[in-house]
C-alpha cells in the first residue's frame, strides 16, 4: 500500500464489509491496517519488515482498540523498529518474562478456580487451599513456578511424610495436579518434580507401608445403649443430628446437608441425591420409627431449607462436650457393621449397601439392579431396637433374619 495511502476514518472504518471469500485490508499510513473479515471481524494490523521477511501483529479487535489507540500503537512500534528492535520478538519476550514471573501460588489459585466447578461441594476446594497453605505456600508459594525442582518438592514432604502419611499423599498430588497445570498453560516446562512412579517413589517409601492404616475411632456395639442414653439426654440439634447418623449409619455431610424435601413421609424414606454421596450415586435409608420420631420433633422448613442447619464440626463438639473426644461420628458406621456382622444373620450385602457400600465386582453388580431395600427396612428397625437397650452387653431381642 502507498505511503500517500488517504487516512481512515471512524465513518470510512463503519462502512467497511468485506468480501464472502477473503478479508480487505485498509491502509491509515505507516503500516497501520484495518482488517475486516467475511464473518464481520474487525481488527488492527501493524505490518513491517524485517530483512525481506514481512510481519504483520495484531494490536487488537475494533471498537475495543479506537482509531486514535491504534495510531499511538502504531508510532510506538515504529519508534521500536527505528531502534533496531523486532516489535514481535520484544512482544514474545515480554510474554515469556510474565510467564516466567508467574509464582506457584498463583497457578494454585489459577487451578482451583478452572477445577471448582467440578468438585462436590465448597469443602472440597477449601481442603485444597488449606493444605496448600500449611505445607506447599510457606517454602516455595511465592516463588516463580518455573523454578520449582524436586528438592523444594522434597523439602515439602520429607517431614510430613511418615508424621502424616494421608496429608503428605494428598499434597504431593495437588502439588502435581498444579505443577502439570502451569506446563500445559505454558509458565514452564520439562518434567514434574512432584510425580510419584519413576521419580519420587525412589526417595520415599509408599504411604501405605510408613505405618498401618488407622481407622475412625469407633464404639464397640456393646456399649452403643448405655452411649445412646447418654446421647439422649444432651440438648441441642446437633445432638438430635448425631443420634440421626448413628440410626441411619449415615456419614457426617449427608447428615448435615439433608434437606426436607429428601424426606418421603410416607414411604418412611431418606432419599440422598447422587452428588451429596461418596460414591455419586442416589442412597435410599429407610426410616426407623426412632428416626422418624426424631425428624418429627424437628421444627420443619421449606423443601429446600436443611433439616439439621449444623457445620461438620457440630457432631464432632458433641462428642466433646460427652467427654467422648477418642470416637468419631464417622466410627459409629462401623459400629453398626460390626453388630450387623456379629449379632444378626443378616447377608453381608444387605449391611454394605446400608452403609452405601459398592457391593461385590461390575460383574455382579451389573445382575444385581436392586438395592434390597426391604430387607435394609428390617435391619434398620433391628439396629434402633439395639440401640434403646440400657445396656446392650447382655441378651438383646434381636432376632437374626435368616436368607
Amino acid at each position: 500500500m502507498p505511503r500517500h495511502a488517504k487516512p481512515l476514518t471512524v465513518r470510512g472504518i463503519e462502512g467497511l464489509k468485506a468480501p464472502e471469500k477473503s478479508d480487505i485490508l485498509k491502509a491509515d499510513g505507516g503500516g497501520l491496517y484495518f482488517r475486516v473479515t467475511p464473518t464481520g471481524g474487525r481488527s488492527w494490523v501493524f505490518r513491517y519488515a524485517i530483512g525481506d521477511k514481512r510481519r504483520d501483529m495484531g494490536l487488537g479487535p475494533y471498537p475495543d482498540v479506537g482509531l486514535s489507540e491504534a495510531r499511538d500503537k502504531a508510532a510506538e512500534l515504529r519508534r521500536q523498529k527505528r531502534d533496531g528492535i523486532d516489535p514481535l520478538a520484544a512482544k514474545a519476550g515480554r510474554r515469556a518474562a510474565a510467564a516466567k514471573a508467574m509464582t506457584f501460588k498463583q497457578c494454585a489459585e489459577a487451578y482451583i478456580e478452572a477445577h471448582k466447578a467440578g468438585w462436590r461441594n465448597a469443602k472440597h476446594g477449601a481442603q485444597w487451599t488449606a493444605t496448600l497453605e500449611t505445607y506447599a505456600y510457606p517454602t516455595f508459594g511465592k516463588l516463580p513456578v518455573a523454578d520449582i525442582d524436586t528438592a523444594l518438592v522434597m523439602t515439602v514432604l520429607r517431614p510430613i511424610w511418615t508424621a502424616k502419611p494421608e496429608t503428605a499423599s494428598r499434597v504431593r498430588g495437588r502439588i502435581e495436579s498444579i505443577i502439570g497445570w502451569a506446563t500445559v498453560s505454558g509458565y514452564r516446562q520439562g518434567d514434574n518434580p512432584a510425580r510419584w512412579r519413576g521419580h519420587l517413589d525412589a526417595l520415599l517409601p509408599q504411604k501405605t507401608k510408613v505405618r498401618a492404616v488407622e481407622h475412625h475411632a469407633a464404639l464397640p456395639y456393646a456399649e452403643i445403649g448405655k452411649f445412646m442414653a447418654g446421647l439422649r439426654a444432651q440438648e441441642g440439634a446437633a445432638a438430635k443430628a448425631l443420634e440421626f447418623a448413628i440410626l441411619t449409619a449415615a456419614r457426617t455431610g449427608e447428615v448435615i446437608g439433608a434437606t426436607w424435601q429428601e424426606i418421603d413421609w410416607e414411604g418412611r424414606t431418606w432419599t440422598i441425591p447422587p452428588e451429596r454421596m461418596k460414591a455419586h450415586r442416589e442412597h435410599r435409608v429407610p426410616l426407623s420409627t426412632a428416626a422418624l420420631a426424631i425428624l418429627k420433633a424437628l421444627p420443619k422448613g421449606g423443601p429446600g431449607d436443611r433439616v439439621f442447619p449444623l457445620s461438620n464440626m457440630a457432631l464432632l463438639m458433641t462428642l466433646r462436650r460427652m467427654e467422648r473426644g477418642d470416637l468419631t461420628a464417622h466410627g459409629f458406621r462401623s459400629t453398626f457393621r460390626d453388630w450387623a456382622a456379629e449379632r444378626t444373620a443378616f447377608p453381608s450385602e444387605v449391611a454394605e449397601m446400608a452403609l452405601a457400600h459398592v457391593v461385590g465386582d461390575k460383574v455382579e453388580a451389573a445382575y444385581r439392579r436392586g438395592d434390597l431395600f426391604e430387607k435394609r427396612r428390617q435391619l434398620a428397625e433391628a439396629w434402633s431396637r439395639f440401640c434403646a437397650q440400657p445396656a446392650a452387653g447382655g441378651g438383646d431381642n434381636v432376632r437374626p433374619l435368616r436368607a
